[in-house]
């Protein structure tokens, strides 16, 4: 677990050493939008893509420092029991950065409508139509219950795609083995300010700012 999160949160392989010796590293930054705040509106407003980004992902962000220096000093020291402690910090934060850094590059103002190309046959193939795997997703989506997160997935083994549901901030790829390609944020923050307590209406409103081309280019990545 503790690898994952590491591994999956780095943008260079020089940055992870082995857990039993951690040398200095840079720390985890906010990334950018590549948007403006209110590009996406009118389907998810500009208060909630601030706030969303500036502070919640931002908080994920400071706890996740914050807490990989408590556990390098646990490793210092040998400090086996407290480096157990920290875990669920560790999968918490880490994974809000790891979920939040994909969901933003899945948005887009200029999204919505179907994929095209090698995405949209495996859509298909997987789910029969693509109809049926956006109804799928967004029954899944739906259905998590308090705050969590809907995925599509590769699934590397089986050469397929596939549908899931992750608890509230658990990385897909960390907890299910499934590589990450589009992800429903389904807390709460992601959409009470516009959407109250109606969660269908607000899954019903993001289908048309999915960026397609950011998940075909997952897609292609992870057959390689």
């Amino acid at each position: 677990l503790l690898s994952s999160v590491f591994l999956s949160s780095r943008t260079s392989a020089q940055l992870v050493a082995p857990l039993g010796c951690l040398v200095s590293r840079q720390k985890h930054t906010l990334p950018d939008l590549p948007y403006d705040y209110g590009a996406l509106e009118p389907h998810i407003n500009a208060e909630i893509m601030q706030l969303h980004h500036s502070k919640h992902h931002a908080t994920y962000v400071n706890n996740l420092n914050v807490t990989e220096e408590k556990y390098k000093e646990a490793l210092a020291k040998g400090d086996v029991t407290a480096q157990v402690s920290l875990q669920p910090a560790l999968k918490f934060n880490g994974g809000g950065h790891i979920n939040h850094t994909i969901f933003w590059t899945n948005l887009s103002p200029n999204g919505g409508g179907e994929p095209k190309g090698e995405l949209l046959e495996a859509i298909k193939r997987d789910f029969g139509s693509f109809a049926n795997f956006k109804e799928k997703l967004t029954a899944v989506s739906v259905g998590v219950q308090g705050s969590g997160w809907g995925w599509l997935g590769y699934n590397k083994e089986q050469g397929r795609l596939q549908i899931a549901a992750c608890a509230n901030q658990d990385p897909l790829e960390g907890t299910t083995g499934l590589i990450p390609l589009l992800g429903i944020d389904v807390w709460e923050h992601a959409y009470y300010l516009q959407y109250k307590n109606v969660r269908p209406d607000y899954l019903k409103a993001i289908w048309n700012v999915i960026n397609w081309e950011n998940v075909s280019s997952r897609y292609a990545s992870c057959k390689k």
